[in-house]
This record gives C-alpha cells, structure tokens and sequence, in this order.
C-alpha cells in the first residue's frame, strides 16, 4: 500500500518498521460532548485505512487515544455538575456507540489521557533535565522551542514564522489550543487555577495537570515505543498538537517517533463551515433522526478523496441510500444466481485476487482512494453475469473482501414476488403490448391510463411486463 506523507510531500510505500505489524496511532476525540460529522470523516477514513492494510494481509497494532482532561472536559463537567470521570466516561460511551453503528473497528488500545499523567509527568521532568523545558514564575512547565531546531518541519513554518527573537515570557502560552499566528512556548504542566475546581493532580512542580500536547507523546510511547510506523489525524493538528508531539517526543526519548504522518481534510456542510450557528452542524445521531441510516452517513464520508474537501450534503445522503440499494440488488442476484456463501471479514483477511473488482482494490492501494474504488466497484456491476464457475467464485471473494476494506454495510435486499393480477387487468396488459407493438401510441396511453384509474400499474421489462399495485 502507498500513501501521502504529509512530512515528506510525497506518496510513499508503506512497511512496517519490524517488518511484521503495522502499528499506528490515531488522536482519537475530545469526550466533552458528541462527535460531530466532521470528526466522523477522520475516524472513518482511518478505519477504512486500518481495513485496507489487513485485507491486503498486513496486521495492525491500532492505537487510538481519549482525551478526557484538558481545558473542555474540565470545564463541560464543572458547568453540568458532574464528577470529571462520569462526565466523560458519558461522552466516551456515546463515542462507542456511534464507531459501531458506522461500523468502525475498535482500536486495539483505547488509552485515556487521566490513566497515564505518571507517564506525562515522567516525560516532562526528562525534558527538564535535557534542557528541553523549563518551570516557569507560575509553576507551570513549558517546551522551549528555541531547543528543538527541526521545529516547524512538519507543518512546514520557517524561523521567521517562528519569531525565536521574541523574549520568553512574550511567548509563553498555558493554552490548551492556539492559533499558527502565536506560535510559542507551549504548556506541558498547567499549574492549578481557580477555575479547575477539584481536577489537580501533584507533582514535583506543584499541583496542577498536563497540558494537552504531551498526552498523545506519552501514551504513544507507552503504547508503541519511540519509532512507530504512522501517526494519524486532522489537518487540523497538524499544527499546533503534531509538531507540538513530535519536539517532545524526539527531545525526550529520541527514536523516529512516526515514521509516517497522515492527515485527513475538512469536511464542508452544503457548501460551508459547519457551525451551530448556521444550522449545519450534524451529528449521527442528528442524521439518524432525519431518516438516514449510518451506513449512508458511512458512505458519504467515503464518498471524497481523504486529502480533498468532502461537501456534506443532504441530498448526497439520498444518493447513498440508491446506491446502497443497487449494491445490495447486485450482491443478491450474484450470490443467488451462482450458489455463492457469505464471506466475513475475517475470511477476507491477506485476499490476493480480486477479480473483476482488481481495478478498485488497485486504487484503494494507491493513496486510499475511496472515491475512485466505489467508482471502479460499481463500473463493474454490469459485467457479472456469464461468469465461469471459477471466475465468479473469485469475483465473489474479491468483492466482499473489497466492500469489507471499505466497511461498507450492504442492506438486506429483499426479493420481491411477482404480483398476479386479475385478469381483466392482465387482458388489458396485454392489448397496451399489441398497441405500442403497432406503434398505436395513443391506444397504448389510454389503456394505461385506464389501468392506473383501476389502481394498477404495468412495468415495461425485457421478458414483457410486470404488474404494481397503486
């Protein structure tokens, strides 16, 4: 498989650095309340990027973090009242549930950000004594960035964005979040504040709680050692978290940290930013009480390149939904018409053949091109009949191994039984066929318009005709 690297700028091949497991690691959600669709297009690209890996016979190590303590969750608990843990842990099932109606795989580890402050306060004071932070008049700890000369690679800023000149408490900042304008010394010990009411933990620098950069360098390192295949994201982390993690986490305990960065682009709503303020800001759940399944919400998010803008449209979701009809049709009559067998993911695992569907698996290899595969994929429906026995066993095989990398979930399809009607309406049928046969269009629009005021409708098919019920 090959990929974009954001650091290098280019498409490169992916192995795994022992040569054996793939491992990655994916900044998983805030829990201080519902993932939006916009993060959903992330997560979902990430999962069909995991799936693609081991449908092509590469295992994974997947590590996904929560971050439940940093400036939002803190303050989303204390305004609701509740204990920190219960407010997140709520938000964190929430979460869950949503994955697993978009059919997302759960990540082999799902590490917390409260679980590992040891590890956070271990990394911080080694960066102290490396010379790489220091504790400041507040007792808050901070990055020097002035240490770390690749800094600003990843994101690609210069030193003049970087404005090193400026004097140390100018660039100070305890923030959370900031923007690319105030690059600075970032916080990795936020010293305890009024406002964090009871949420403080100790440390040798007082109490007080890590900031939110060095959580993702100490769970990744704890959860995949210093060198790791791929780090995942946003393109909204790239700057500050990303290249915040990666000074750390190189300043501290050196190795590669990721070898590879992958990053996913924004999503729009009809055309815009979405925000609550313009009424376009949807959750699934949002989705889900419009009418709309997650499967079709799934396959709108797929429905871009990752490393192009996805317009998030209602009408787009109606489009998935025939689409979803026509795969299940298509999936249905071929299984049924050459005696074929379910095959789950499982069994789909290191497929090698896809058959007819080798163009779309070529595509999704190529840079994770989920647009490009669902295109290929339904090119590909028309030619399915006349398969040899052979043929459409490996056909079959290749295209549920190709709908599972995917994760596409194919609706139930159902076969409707033919209607019989009585047979004055079938009389009546059969003088429309001799009348358009005749070319007697003006015979043919009468009966059929007598036959609607019966409450019957004749469908035209390449056999004759069928019958629908008004």
């Amino acid at each position: 498989m090959k990929l974009y690297d954001t650091a290098q700028n280019d498409i490169l091949e992916l192995t795994p650095v022992d040569g054996e497991v793939f491992r990655f690691y994916c900044c998983g959600p805030t829990v201080y309340g519902p993932a939006h669709i916009g993060n959903f297009r992330t997560f979902v690209i990430q999962d069909a990027f995991r799936r693609t890996l081991e449908i092509g016979g590469v295992p994974t190590k997947h590590v996904r973090n929560l971050t439940d303590v940093d400036d939002k969750t803190i303050k989303g608990a204390i305004a609701s009242n509740q204990d920190l843990t219960a407010y997140t842990d709520l938000w964190t099932d929430r979460f869950h549930r949503d994955c697993e109606a978009l059919n997302c795989l759960p990540p082999h580890v799902e590490p917390s950000a409260v679980a590992h402050i040891p590890q956070q306060i271990e990394m911080i004071q080694v960066l102290i004594d490396k010379g790489h932070a220091y504790a400041a008049k507040d007792n808050s700890v901070y990055f020097k960035i002035s240490s770390y000369e690749d800094y600003g690679k990843l994101s690609k800023l210069d030193q003049r964005e970087l404005d090193l000149g400026k004097t140390q408490n100018e660039r100070v900042s305890d923030a959370d979040e900031y923007e690319k304008d105030s690059v600075s010394d970032f916080v990795l010990w936020k010293a305890y504040k009024e406002e964090d009411g009871p949420y403080h933990w100790d440390s040798q620098w007082g109490n007080g709680r890590p900031g939110w950069h060095i959580e993702c360098s100490a769970m990744s390192l704890e959860h995949l050692g210093n060198t790791f295949d791929l780090h995942s994201g946003g393109v909204d982390l790239i700057f500050p978290h990303h290249e915040n993690e990666i000074a750390q986490s190189k300043c501290s305990y050196g190795g590669d940290f990721a070898r590879h960065w992958f990053h996913v682009t924004h999503l729009l709503v009809e055309g815009e930013k979405m925000a609550k303020s313009k009424g376009n800001f949807f959750t699934l759940g949002d989705l889900e009480e419009k009418g709309f399944t997650a499967a079709e919400v799934r396959f709108v998010l797929m429905g871009a390149h990752y490393r192009k803008p996805l317009n998030f449209t209602i009408s787009s979701l109606q489009a998935a939904r025939e689409a979803l009809a026509k795969l299940s049709k298509a999936m249905f009559e071929m299984k049924r018409d050459y005696q074929l067998s379910d095959y789950h993911y499982e069994d789909c695992l290191a497929t090698s053949d896809f058959g007819l569907f080798q163009t779309a698996w070529d595509v999704l290899q190529y840079d994770l091109n989920t647009q490009a595969a669902v295109g290929k994929m339904f090119a590909q429906l028309k030619r399915l009949n006349n398969l040899s026995e052979d043929d459409a066993l490996i056909t079959w095989k290749g295209w549920n191994a190709l709908v599972h990398a995917l994760g596409i979930e194919v609706p139930e399809f159902i076969e409707e039984k033919a209607i019989i009607a009585p047979s004055n309406i079938q009389d009546l049928a059969v003088q429309r066929s001799e009348a358009k046969s005749n070319k007697d269009w003006a015979k043919a629009d009468a009966i059929r318009d007598e036959l609607k005021s019966l409450g019957w409708e004749v469908l035209d098919t390449k056999d004759g005709f069928s019958f629908k019920k008004i």
